[in-house]
Protein backbone atom coordinates (compact mmCIF):
# COMPACT_ATOMS: atom_id res chain seq x y z
CA UNK A 1 0.00 0.00 0.00
CA UNK A 2 1.26 3.49 -1.35
CA UNK A 3 2.43 5.94 1.59
CA UNK A 4 -0.25 8.26 1.74
CA UNK A 5 1.40 12.32 0.55
CA UNK A 6 1.30 15.33 1.42
CA UNK A 7 -1.88 17.50 1.18
CA UNK A 8 -1.19 19.64 -2.43
CA UNK A 9 -3.19 23.22 -2.23
CA UNK A 10 -5.32 24.11 -5.15
CA UNK A 11 -4.02 27.39 -7.48
CA UNK A 12 -7.52 29.23 -7.97
CA UNK A 13 -7.01 32.30 -10.52
CA UNK A 14 -6.36 34.68 -7.72
CA UNK A 15 -3.49 32.66 -6.43
CA UNK A 16 -2.06 31.22 -9.71
CA UNK A 17 0.81 33.68 -10.24
CA UNK A 18 2.05 32.80 -6.36
CA UNK A 19 2.12 28.95 -7.52
CA UNK A 20 3.71 30.23 -11.08
CA UNK A 21 6.17 31.86 -8.97
CA UNK A 22 7.20 29.08 -6.76
CA UNK A 23 7.72 26.77 -9.54
CA UNK A 24 9.69 29.54 -11.40
CA UNK A 25 11.90 30.10 -7.82
CA UNK A 26 10.68 32.97 -6.99
CA UNK A 27 8.53 33.70 -3.69
CA UNK A 28 5.74 36.32 -5.24
CA UNK A 29 3.90 39.17 -3.44
CA UNK A 30 0.95 41.28 -4.08
CA UNK A 31 1.47 45.19 -3.47
CA UNK A 32 -1.71 47.73 -3.13
CA UNK A 33 -0.74 50.50 -5.87
CA UNK A 34 -3.20 52.72 -4.69
CA UNK A 35 -1.99 52.50 -0.59
CA UNK A 36 1.80 50.64 -0.95
CA UNK A 37 0.27 47.74 1.35
CA UNK A 38 2.26 44.49 0.56
CA UNK A 39 0.38 41.81 1.75
CA UNK A 40 -0.16 38.09 1.97
CA UNK A 41 -1.86 35.61 0.74
CA UNK A 42 -3.10 36.44 -2.41
CA UNK A 43 -6.45 37.99 -3.20
CA UNK A 44 -7.76 40.52 -5.74
CA UNK A 45 -7.77 43.35 -3.17
CA UNK A 46 -6.31 44.77 -0.91
CA UNK A 47 -6.59 43.98 2.25
CA UNK A 48 -5.49 47.41 3.69
CA UNK A 49 -7.47 49.61 1.53
CA UNK A 50 -10.01 47.42 -0.51
CA UNK A 51 -8.41 48.87 -4.04
CA UNK A 52 -8.61 46.34 -7.02
CA UNK A 53 -5.29 48.13 -8.14
CA UNK A 54 -2.32 45.82 -7.06
CA UNK A 55 0.44 44.57 -8.69
CA UNK A 56 2.52 41.05 -8.21
CA UNK A 57 6.37 41.36 -7.44
CA UNK A 58 9.61 39.05 -6.90
CA UNK A 59 9.86 39.64 -3.19
CA UNK A 60 13.46 39.20 -1.53
CA UNK A 61 12.96 35.52 0.07
CA UNK A 62 14.35 36.98 3.18
CA UNK A 63 12.81 37.12 6.54
CA UNK A 64 12.61 35.95 10.03
CA UNK A 65 11.41 33.08 12.22
CA UNK A 66 8.42 34.96 14.00
CA UNK A 67 6.58 31.66 16.08
CA UNK A 68 6.52 28.75 15.44
CA UNK A 69 5.48 24.81 17.00
CA UNK A 70 6.97 21.69 17.10
CA UNK A 71 4.56 18.61 15.96
CA UNK A 72 5.89 15.37 17.23
CA UNK A 73 2.93 13.16 16.37
CA UNK A 74 2.68 11.62 13.46
CA UNK A 75 -0.59 12.35 12.07
CA UNK A 76 -0.47 14.62 8.84
CA UNK A 77 0.37 12.40 5.78
CA UNK A 78 3.83 13.20 4.25
CA UNK A 79 5.31 14.65 7.43
CA UNK A 80 7.59 12.91 9.36
CA UNK A 81 7.69 14.21 12.82
CA UNK A 82 9.61 16.26 14.58
CA UNK A 83 8.81 18.98 12.27
CA UNK A 84 7.93 22.94 12.98
CA UNK A 85 5.06 24.41 11.94
CA UNK A 86 6.37 27.94 12.00
CA UNK A 87 5.58 31.90 11.10
CA UNK A 88 7.68 33.89 9.18
CA UNK A 89 7.79 37.68 8.82
CA UNK A 90 9.26 38.23 5.17
CA UNK A 91 10.94 41.48 5.06
CA UNK A 92 8.50 42.83 2.62
CA UNK A 93 6.45 42.69 5.76
CA UNK A 94 3.84 39.90 5.46
CA UNK A 95 3.43 36.58 7.64
CA UNK A 96 3.00 33.21 6.29
CA UNK A 97 3.47 29.96 7.46
CA UNK A 98 6.11 27.38 6.29
CA UNK A 99 7.97 24.82 7.35
CA UNK A 100 12.19 24.92 8.29
CA UNK A 101 14.30 22.45 6.30
CA UNK A 102 17.76 22.24 6.79
CA UNK A 103 18.06 22.99 10.73
CA UNK A 104 17.45 20.91 13.42
CA UNK A 105 13.82 20.92 14.71
CA UNK A 106 14.81 21.39 18.28
CA UNK A 107 13.68 24.74 20.52
CA UNK A 108 17.54 25.51 20.60
CA UNK A 109 18.27 25.69 16.88
CA UNK A 110 14.79 27.10 15.87
CA UNK A 111 15.85 30.57 17.39
CA UNK A 112 12.57 33.29 17.75
CA UNK A 113 14.34 36.00 15.08
CA UNK A 114 16.42 33.95 13.57
CA UNK A 115 16.87 35.07 10.01
CA UNK A 116 15.80 32.97 7.02
CA UNK A 117 15.87 32.75 3.36
CA UNK A 118 13.55 31.16 1.29
CA UNK A 119 14.00 27.47 -0.94
CA UNK A 120 11.47 25.76 -3.04
CA UNK A 121 10.25 22.12 -2.48
CA UNK A 122 8.41 20.82 -5.28
CA UNK A 123 5.90 18.65 -4.56
CA UNK A 124 5.02 17.07 -7.88
CA UNK A 125 5.09 18.68 -11.38
CA UNK A 126 2.77 21.49 -10.96
CA UNK A 127 2.94 22.09 -7.14
CA UNK A 128 5.63 24.17 -5.49
CA UNK A 129 5.84 24.81 -2.01
CA UNK A 130 8.08 28.21 -0.65
CA UNK A 131 10.10 26.73 2.76
CA UNK A 132 12.99 28.16 4.86
CA UNK A 133 15.75 27.51 6.26
CA UNK A 134 18.49 29.36 7.66
CA UNK A 135 19.95 32.17 5.78
CA UNK A 136 24.15 31.99 4.87
CA UNK A 137 26.41 34.40 6.20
Amino acid sequence: MAEPQRARPKPTPETQHFWDGTKAGELRLQRCDACAHVYFPPRPFCPSCASRKVSVFKASGKGFLYSYVINHRPAAPGFTPPYAIAVVELAEGPRMMSNIIDCPQTPEALELDMKLEVAFEALDDKITLPVFRPAKG
